[in-house]
């Protein structure tokens, strides 16, 4: 899955291909993990960055290459050499951002139409910020489609490693797969709220609007 100009790696390693609408954090996401950022490779012709995520497991190492499509999603549909040979994806939207989550099925669809039967997480981006539009709640669309979902703040780090565990685990067939050393993260940006008040949040009645 290395692109032309990588060395290719003797360990398990996997196309990631992450989509989502602009600006829903897919690329802050990305950055937070010192390594890909350190090592990030550029690939003009298809319009996307792809960034080598290393993890260390209780199997041995895994890398995801991490492709992060660099704005391309502005110009509507990706291109589908943007999807051949994916192994895995991630669908972000912004909590903050009732249209990002609209535009979850349409992502969704994209991907089926090119990758079959591959582990797919959704992930609601942005829960540091106080201005939530999309309640935990109202995310539903992963239980019609079977797929997980995690809460994430790309900024804080909260739940950095869930996806790439669920995937991880996912790929080898090993729900007992564990990391062995916590990836090295950027320092956080903004500190996540106390979780209880965190929980509390969530289950506040919604507005009527």
């Amino acid at each position: 899955m290395a692109l032309p100009n990588q060395q290719p790696v003797d360990y398990p390693n996997f196309k990631l291909v992450v989509v989502g609408d602009g600006g829903t954090g897919k690329t802050t996401f990305v950055k937070r993990h010192l390594t890909g950022e350190f090592e990030k490779k550029y690939e003009p012709t298809i319009g996307v960055e792809v960034y080598p995520l290393d993890f260390f497991t209780n199997c041995g190492k895994i890398r995801f290459y991490y492709w992060d499509t660099a704005g391309q999603e502005k110009f509507g549909g990706l291109r589908d050499n943007y999807y051949i040979h994916g192994n895995c994806a991630i669908i972000m939207f912004d909590v903050t951002g009732r249209l990002t989550y609209k535009n979850v099925p349409t992502w969704h669809r994209d991907i089926c139409r090119v990758c079959e039967d591959i582990p797919i997480v959704l992930c609601g981006n942005k829960i540091d910020l106080k201005n939530r539009q999309v309640k935990e709640k109202q995310v539903t669309f992963h239980r019609k489609k079977n797929l997980q979902y995690y809460e994430i703040s790309a900024k804080s780090n909260y739940n950095f490693e869930k996806p790439f565990l669920y995937l991880a685990r996912k790929l080898a067939g090993d729900s007992n797969l564990h990391f062995v050393e916590s990836p090295a993260l950027a320092p956080p940006e903004v500190q996540l709220k106390h979780e209880s008040e965190l929980n509390n949040a969530r289950n506040r009645p919604l507005p009527d609007d």
